[in-house]
């Protein structure tokens, strides 16, 4: 699985800061997280920070649901409730400690951007990503939820990647990030796989496997 992909963001990953300074905090992601070129579910993925991975927030947006983080030299977006930071020897979330962290407001000047906002028509927003390992984030990394009840993380063989990056339904976009464990609403319509018991979207861009009954995401393919 690739990570951080080495992409120069030039200048579509410029910001105005508020405040005097930078700050640089370190996080951590409580689950295998997407970094995108711009602060929204329906700017393009350019890498992912593995479950308990490290990075540097500097800043996050003034609604606090996206945080620009940097890793291993490249910098992008993070979904902000997936991070978290020590803050006094526990363990938090840094949007929700943003000022005890002393992490300033960053603004987006999408004006600059080029190239980076996947294809328009679909692309709004219709509705939003239920819960994910949010609530983990205390009590320690969400693992990578699992498939059939196993305990183990799913992992799908080559014909059912192939097939559903072959067979591309119209995307939706969805407030939140895809991450496993969140669930996709009602009104997302899955499609079946032959001979499989997971079915399959396209979610903020991207192609996820979701176990029907519960509606929840155990897998997204990267």
């Amino acid at each position: 699985m690739t990570y951080l992909k080495t992409i120069l963001l030039g200048t579509a990953g410029a910001v105005a800061l508020t405040g005097a300074a930078m700050a640089q905090t370190t996080a951590s992601a409580t689950t295998e997280l997407n970094v995108r070129s711009g602060p929204g579910p329906n700017f393009e993925v350019i890498g992912a920070i593995p479950a308990d991975g490290q990075v540097t927030v500097s800043g996050c947006t003034e609604t606090g649901n996206w945080c620009q983080v940097t890793m291993d030299g490249t910098t992008g977006w993070s979904y902000a409730q997936y991070l978290t930071s020590e803050y006094e020897g526990e363990r938090v979330v840094v949007v929700e400690r943003r000022q005890d962290l002393g992490v300033p407001v960053e603004t987006y000047d999408g004006a600059e951007a080029t190239g980076v906002v996947t294809g328009a028509t679909g692309g709004a927003v219709a509705g939003a990503l239920i819960g994910g390992p949010v609530g983990a984030a205390i009590g320690g990394v969400a693992g990578a939820a699992v498939g059939g009840g196993t305990g183990e993380a799913l992992s799908p063989d080559d014909r059912v990647v192939t097939y559903v990056r072959e067979n591309q339904p119209d995307p939706v976009y969805l407030d939140g990030e895809v991450v496993v464990g969140a669930g996709v609403p009602d009104t997302v319509q899955l499609r079946e796989i032959p001979d499989y018991n997971y079915q399959y979207a396209y979610v903020n861009g991207q192609p996820v496997l979701i176990e029907p009954s519960s509606r929840q995401i155990v897998y997204v393919v990267r």
